[in-house]
């Protein structure tokens, strides 16, 4: 009996066993079979694929922020009539005047009204004089109260102030390479003025236009000295899909900013450079240095086609100040008015150019992207008699 049992225990051992090799066996080959299946692993392998996001980069403090979403900006002869009808829509002296000219035989304080319009309206003393002669002289020759023919007097008048003939086409061309420079140079834009005219959001909106043009544009963040400008200027940048050359340290030489977006825009062979500058008018020694410095470097590159000085509207006598400085440390080719729609009077539009002998060449009607347009003088006018 004792020999049966040992003969039955090696049998089960053995079949024990042989069950267990053959799972091994069939393991092992499903193991080999994965492994060759796959080309060998390398550091790329541990790598995110390019566009997959991680758990760093989607939970992190410091995750890149997600591309911005490219905007199409809206198209010139579209602004212009938006904006003419929202600057119509503020009120402008135009029909304060025309309102009392319509009345007929005026009488001595109707004429004071008048003035006192004109004078209110940021015209200054010197053009609501001539003006005023002018409309009382006109006003005898016509001896009517049509009110048709008195705006057909009006409009002529104010459009003579306005000045039509005026040149306000922004200089584009493409400059002449300096002596030495690499590249094919881009028309260059410097924006000057205070802080607190949008003269960082005009570089912006600026960048719309040129783009509804169909010009490729880099912007230079030349105002190091506030902080949030750079920053302001490049989500203009995203927006439109346009480079931003800007310094990550913050009180860096705007000189250095400029001339490296000069430098990229030629090396880009892009159509326009826009850089925008630091508005602190401290004194005016030290203003006229630095925009002195600014100009002369971009121009080892090409030559500024454009220095555009930013004004706020509604500032009236107090921009015309601010404008004589700048115009006296950097020469200045054209004006930006914004905020043109928050004010009634509209009068800064004469005087500034009377004062500083140069036009306005765009401005600003609200806050959104596309608010700002050339300055267009017949819709201005026709816009101010309502």
């Amino acid at each position: 009996m004792e020999p049966i049992l040992i003969v039955l225990g090696i049998i089960l051992v053995i079949v024990i066993g042989g069950g267990l090799w053959l799972y091994a066996g069939r393991r092992r080959g499903q193991v080999s079979d994965e492994i060759s299946a796959h080309q060998p692993m390398s550091v790329e392998d541990l790598l995110p694929s390019e566009g997959e996001d991680t758990d760093e980069d989607a939970e992190g403090a410091g995750a890149a922020k997600p591309a911005a979403t490219l905007e199409s900006p809206e198209s010139i002869p579209g602004r212009m009539q938006r904006l003419r009808a929202r600057l119509a829509g503020a009120g402008g002296f135009g029909k304060a005047v025309l309102s009392v000219l319509s009345r007929g035989d005026l009488t001595e304080e109707d004429w004071e009204e008048i003035e006192d319009t004109l004078l209110t309206s940021d015209l200054g003393i010197e053009v609501t004089t001539s003006l005023m002669d002018e409309l009382r002289t006109q006003a005898k020759v016509l001896g009517t109260s049509d009110p048709e023919a008195v705006r057909t007097v009006l409009r002529a008048e104010l459009l003579k102030l306005v000045d039509p003939s005026l040149d306000r086409s922004l200089n584009l061309e493409r400059p002449t390479p300096a002596e030495g420079a690499q590249g094919k140079p881009a028309a260059a834009i410097l924006m000057v003025g205070v802080n607190g005219t949008g003269k960082t959001t005009t570089c912006g909106k600026l960048a719309r236009v040129l783009v509804a043009q169909d010009k490729t544009v880099v912007l230079g963040a030349a105002d190091t000295f506030r902080a949030a400008a750079a920053e302001q200027l490049s989500t203009w940048g995203e927006r439109v899909g346009v480079d931003v050359v800007r310094s990550e340290k913050e009180g860096a030489d705007p000189a250095s900013v400029a001339y490296d977006a000069a430098r990229e825009a030629s090396a880009q062979e892009a159509d326009v450079v826009v850089v925008d500058t630091a508005g602190r008018l401290q004194n005016k020694a030290g203003l006229m240095d630095e925009l002195g410095k600014i100009k002369r470097v971009m121009e080892k590159i090409a030559p500024v086609g454009e220095i555009l000085l930013v004004l706020d509207a509604t500032t009236g006598q107090n921009g015309m100040r601010q404008a004589q400085v700048f115009s006296e440390a950097v020469g200045v080719t054209g004006i930006v008015l914004t905020k043109l729609d928050g004010t009634a009077k509209g009068g800064i539009v004469v005087t500034v150019q009377k004062e500083l002998g140069v036009p306005v060449k765009l401005v600003g009607l609200g806050e959104g992207a596309d608010d700002l347009a050339p300055f267009d003088p017949e819709g201005f006018v026709d816009a101010l008699l309502g």
